[in-house]
């Protein structure tokens, strides 16, 4: 049975991966963590504090706030307990923290759990270095009225990832405004579109003389991330320590599929 713990467990995404757990038949929610107290009770001990819990499990599952990463971290270093890190918009300081506990936890972090997300983050990439001298590359996110960062972390990631396969970087222009914002080939045009209840839409653009070619991603349902980060605690639990990403469990996925 892999015990685990959510961190996060009374936001939208902390409810959608415990009825992922939950379907698991391998699998048990030991605690929960979240800092706000839900409308009905929980089958299990909830800590507003990791501080407060005493015992390990054999992994954390974290969809919380960037802010609550710190705490979190401090926790799984004290009880030896791997984490996957799935909270977005997390700064320097953050990533930092990852690096350093990853020397004594294994830790598993991207800033976008879903498995197809990963895959067009690759097709990007062929297709940048393959289109470079000619074609324009713009990205554009649409998520729900309430996601407070924006750009999202998985447009960054995207574009980072293109940025790494091209010959000559671009500079991110995010968003585009005024009366003399010609696009220039050494731009990235990122733009976010907030409404509704979207959960999430990533399209990256390749345009062209004449031709445009579209590579496109949408969610319908906060599910997607929950079965990834299902995917990735089985991944990580048990794994030596060191900084995991969907890279890793989707070259684990190719070795035992040969």
């Amino acid at each position: 049975m892999l015990k685990t713990i959510i961190n996060g467990v009374n936001g939208r995404m902390g409810a959608a991966l415990r009825a992922a757990i939950e379907a698991e038949q391998d699998m048990q929610i030991i605690a929960g963590f979240d800092k706000r107290f839900g409308d009905a009770p929980l089958p299990f001990k909830l800590y507003t504090n990791p501080e407060d819990c005493a015992h390990g499990a054999d992994v954390v599952v974290d969809f919380s706030h960037f802010s609550a990463v710190p705490a979190l971290l401090a926790y799984c270093l004290r009880t030896e307990t791997p984490a996957v890190i799935a909270t977005t918009a997390l700064g320097d300081a953050e990533r930092a923290l990852l690096e350093s506990a990853a020397a004594r936890i294994p830790v598993f972090h991207s800033a976008n759990m879903s498995l197809g997300v990963n895959v067009v983050l690759h097709a990007s990439k062929l297709a940048a270095s393959a289109l470079e001298s000619d074609f324009n590359i713009e990205i554009v996110e649409k998520h729900h009225k309430e996601k407070e960062d924006a750009p999202s972390g998985t447009a960054l990631m995207i574009a980072e990832a293109i940025n790494g396969a091209l010959a000559v970087k671009k500079d991110f222009v995010f968003g585009r405004h005024g009366t003399n914002d010609v696009c220039k080939m050494t731009d990235l045009g990122i733009h976010a579109v907030r409404g509704g209840a979207v959960p999430g839409e990533h399209s990256v653009l390749f345009l062209g003389p004449d031709e445009v070619i579209e590579i496109k991603h949408t969610v319908f349902s906060r599910n997607v991330f929950a079965l990834g980060a299902v995917k990735a605690a089985r991944f990580v639990a048990g794994k030596a320590p060191g900084l995991y990403s969907m890279d890793d469990l989707i070259a684990a996925g190719a070795d035992r599929s040969d």
